[in-house]
């Protein structure tokens, strides 16, 4: 097993292990209905992914 050929001063540790930290989820606009959609995402309001229409939602009357 790997050994370390010299200590790693605690800045060192804690800038490495910050990176593992939690991160919010990035959301983007819809470009046609304007709600709050993560990347890569078919829209669940309107139903469209770059701009084309992919699924069909249900109207809620």
């Amino acid at each position: 097993m790997a050994v370390p050929k010299r200590k790693s001063s605690r800045a060192r540790q804690k800038t490495r292990a910050a990176s593992h930290r939690w991160h919010a989820p990035k959301l983007n606009s819809c470009s046609e209905c304007g709600a709050a959609v993560p990347s890569h995402i078919v829209c669940p309001t309107c139903g469209t992914y770059k701009g084309r229409k992919i699924i069909q939602v249900a109207e809620i009357a």
